[in-house]
């Protein structure tokens, strides 16, 4: 009876799972709508399977574990694919990947994953795509569908420009399909976004998404209009050509003038791929594109075959997948905080959820334009994205799950610190909080960018210290840290003699400082490191920038009307020339003239042109950016004969190799550091 009962349980569950997986390949895959994140939904298709392989006699051939995908729309011609495009197995530990190593072992021999060669390449995350030339001529694109028939969209790929019409180069195949990702670059979705919201039109809501909607427009026109970019990683059918290995296939596709990822390797043994995949995660914020993990495949064509496939999966290839970047979790609520410039921000409050290699309970929202954009309602469950550094960001409310009566959200018409009626900034688009010198969240915030690295960079006046010097009445502004005793410091809670000297000290330290960094520590807004550097290599001092009228602060590169007007206004307010005569009169100093600040040929880096390449891991690049300019160095965006020095970081591509063609000299992120400290006053 036990067992009868068991087997209904799990034909009920199962039932449920099927339905819910099929719910949500649809919205994905046909719809183009997730409803929820891709870790959420590996979930669900993990526990079907799982089920499914636990009471193989439940199985049917309807189920959605059998499918790659969802089965195309109408809307366009169905291709079948001469040979499936398959589905990969995936694993997300170093343990998994030894699994994978040692059943390659099991069926090509001991020791062999050791030994063969694999490639490696970043996991896109875009749409799958099938390209057949004929003759060296496209002739036919589709999607992959289901795996085995896909939808013919060959209209809408001839208008990706990266896409080759045509194959150059010798010995091109008879027939040659080619496969690969298509995707929408970072930049190029932010630049498409913000391009649609000032026209009135819908953004995207990610880039994956909006590369599955653009290649599924009925009117190619509109695809035309989409910034898509596309990596080749595979071949499919090839008539008239036998390689040996896949590293062969991509550097023929190379050859015929089809875009493979530079960060594809050939590398030998398993422990190579493990440093391939941890590379690359390090890599992963700095990429101007997302990826979810990384592709790694058996090189050699022939063992490929020895390994052969299991359920349309290979055994030959694995997708190590990264911690999500995505997850759903709850929306508890919205706060509202007051930034430094007085802008009033909402802040979405999250139930914790893990997303990015990360635990969050927060995320940005911008304004209130996003949440009336996202019709946000408290209790609501919400999808969050998260890549790198980058601040966590709602992307979309799952409808299906909103509560009955959810309520709205309201704007805030008095300041939530000060209790001061909000203005609105049209200039801006933000509601403000106009009592600049009277708000206490403001002036907190002031103080803690004045403290900041890039600004007069005190060390150890962390954002727990200012909050409590305010409390106690201690400090009012950023001149009254320079008024602190080390008695005064050492009666705080938790600090004492030696860290009350400690503070004491880096506060006198910091006195000595350049022109760009106390422009960038005053916080006029809209005046970040490079205007504060721009400021002060075009002016002679601080009297200078003080005396300019808006005509004369246009002149300075990269300062515009808007820019200059604020300038200008805030020299003029006469509490903030107050707090500047302060601080001048407190100490504060730089040298005298010239450019960046200092004595015209002193500055350590006068002169020199230095080039940044590849992804920084202990720094921001704007941070190196700003301190090399600090010092008098111009840092350009490309490497000439004139370059003198070129850091790299993991990733380094063409700039990199121009340097070595050139015989530039070339550091690394830790060669800079070390050069910075010695350097640096």
């Amino acid at each position: 009876m036990a067992d009868t009962v068991d087997r209904r349980a799990a034909a009920a569950e199962l039932a449920r799972l099927r339905e819910l997986v099929a719910h949500h390949l649809h919205r994905y895959h046909v719809l183009d709508d997730p409803e929820i994140s891709d870790a959420d939904f590996d979930r669900l298709f993990d526990a079907l399977r799982e089920l499914e392989a636990q009471h193989p006699d439940l199985f049917t051939p309807d189920s959605p574990s059998q499918r790659v995908g969802a089965a195309p729309q109408d809307r366009f011609a169905s291709v079948a694919h001469e040979l499936p495009m398959l589905s990969l197995d995936k694993c997300t530990s170093g343990e998994e990947l030894d699994e994978w190593l040692r059943r390659i072992d099991d069926r090509l021999g001991a020791g062999r994953a050791q030994q063969i060669s694999f490639t490696a390449e970043p996991k896109i995350d875009g749409v799958a795509i099938s390209l057949l030339y004929t003759d060296g001529v496209l002739t036919r694109a589709a999607t992959r569908g289901d795996g085995e028939t896909g939808e013919d969209v060959t209209a809408n790929v001839r208008t990706i420009e990266q896409i080759p019409l045509r194959l150059t180069g010798d010995n091109v195949p008879a027939r040659l399909e080619a496969r690969g990702e298509i995707y929408i670059a970072i930049a190029d979705f932010h630049r498409f976004n913000e391009a649609a919201i000032k026209s009135g039109d819908k953004p995207m809501v990610n880039p994956r998404n909006g590369a599955a909607g653009s290649l599924r427009q009925l009117d190619s026109r509109l695809t035309a209009q989409r910034p898509l970019s596309m990596f080749c990683y595979s071949a499919g059918v090839i008539d008239g050509w036998s390689p040996d290995s896949h590293w062969q296939v991509l550097d023929a596709f190379s050859d015929w003038g089809l875009r493979t990822n530079p960060l594809t390797a050939r590398v030998q043994g398993g422990d190579a791929l493990t440093r391939y995949v941890d590379d690359l995660l390090a890599q992963r914020a700095g990429l101007d594109y997302e990826i979810d993990g990384a592709v790694l495949k058996v090189d050699d064509l022939a063992a490929q075959r020895q390994l052969g496939n299991v359920t349309r999966r290979p055994r030959w290839a694995m997708a190590y997948k990264y911690p999500s970047e995505e997850a759903s979790t709850r929306l508890v609520d919205v706060e509202f905080q007051v930034g430094r410039t007085g802008a009033v921000t909402p802040v979405a409050r999250l139930e914790p959820v893990f997303v990015g290699g990360v635990t969050v309970s927060n995320a940005t929202l911008h304004n209130m334009d996003e949440i009336e954009r996202l019709d946000l309602r408290r209790g609501d469950t919400v999808l969050i994205h998260r890549a790198g550094d980058v601040i966590p960001q709602v992307m979309r409310v799952v409808m299906s799950e909103r509560q009955k009566r959810a309520r709205r959200f309201k704007a805030p018409t008095v300041c939530p610190s000060c209790g001061t009626a909000l203005v609105f900034d049209d200039e801006e688009v933000v509601v403000r909080c106009p009592n600049a010198l009277g708000c206490p969240a403001q002036q907190k915030e002031r103080i803690r960018h004045f403290a900041s690295r890039l600004a007069l960079d005190i060390e150890g006046l962390g954002d727990k210290l200012v909050e409590l010097l305010l409390a106690e009445d201690l400090i009012d502004g950023p001149a009254d840290l320079f008024r602190l005793t080390a008695e005064q410091i050492a009666a705080l809670p938790r600090m004492g003699d030696k860290s009350a000297d400690n503070l004491i000290n880096a506060l006198e330290r910091s006195k000595t400082t350049t022109l760009p960094r106390f422009l960038y520590a005053l916080g006029i807004r809209e005046v970040g490191e490079a205007t504060a550097a721009a400021l002060a290599e075009h002016f002679d001092g601080l009297d200078a920038i003080r005396a300019a009228d808006v005509a004369a602060l246009e002149e300075v590169d990269d300062v515009g009307p808007i820019v200059a007007a604020k300038i200008e206004a805030f020299f003029a307010d006469p509490a903030q020339a107050a707090v500047v005569d302060d601080l001048l009169a407190l100490g504060l100093n730089w040298p005298a003239h010239g450019k960046q600040g200092g004595t015209a040929g002193d500055a350590p880096l006068d002169g020199e042109t230095w080039v940044l390449t590849g992804t920084l891991e202990a720094m921001k690049r704007t941070e190196a950016k700003a301190r090399l300019m600090a010092l008098g160095a111009k840092v350009a965006g490309s490497v000439s004969a004139k370059t003198t020095q070129v850091v790299a970081g993991p990733g380094a591509g063409s700039k990199l190799k121009k340097a070595t063609e050139l015989e530039i000299p070339v550091m690394d992120e830790a060669g800079l550091i070390e050069r910075l400290a010695e350097l640096e006053p």
